[in-house]
């Protein structure tokens, strides 16, 4: 099987700095028919997600549990399932081997699925995300929700592609099939 690494905050659902309320989960216009389109092409998706609210104390894994729930509650209707939902709850000055653009959660993907990266591809709103991809060998996707239209500068000619959302981004995949 193939696989989708997908970032959370920005790219899924609305980017609300440090979410830990359930109740604040929005989807991004066009997540759920997009991500829809991945399952249905045989993708399997993986949520990798940087929560360093966690290591600042700004909230709890069990806070953030409760967001990935409601977040996969709201896309139960369009029957999307995540294999995993790795995430990274260090500050950036922790220089742990996790928080992206280090490879720690694609490198546990990778031994959870036996997954071969290079047949994969990462989609985010970031450029960490864009270089998580790119330093696996993995299709590198940055879409432009979420931060994504001010992150675009920095990933021109590094992104295998810009994609205006998950729809266009699933698009350009099976184009390339």
């Amino acid at each position: 099987m193939k696989y989708i690494l997908l970032d959370r905050d920005g790219t899924i659902i609305v980017d609300k700095h440090y979410l830990s309320d359930p109740a604040g989960v929005e989807l991004i216009p066009g997540a759920s028919e997009g991500l829809k389109m991945m399952a249905e092409a045989g993708f399997g998706l993986i949520v990798v997600t940087n929560q360093s609210g966690i290591g600042r104390g700004y909230y709890s894994e069990s806070d953030m549990r409760a967001v990935n729930r409601r977040m996969e509650e709201l896309l139960a209707g369009s029957e999307v399932k995540f294999a995993a939902v790795y995430h990274c709850p260090h500050g950036p000055d922790e220089n742990c081997d996790c928080r992206k653009p280090a490879a720690g959660m694609f490198d546990q993907a990778i031994a959870e699925f036996g997954m071969n990266p290079t047949d994969c591809y990462v989609i985010g709103d970031k450029l960490c995300d864009v270089e998580l991809g790119l330093s696996k060998g993995a299709g590198a996707i940055l879409v432009r929700t979420g931060k994504g239209r001010k992150e675009e500068p920095k990933c021109q000619g590094k992104a295998t592609y810009i994609a205006d959302d998950l729809v266009d981004a699933v698009k350009f995949i099976l184009q390339q099939k």
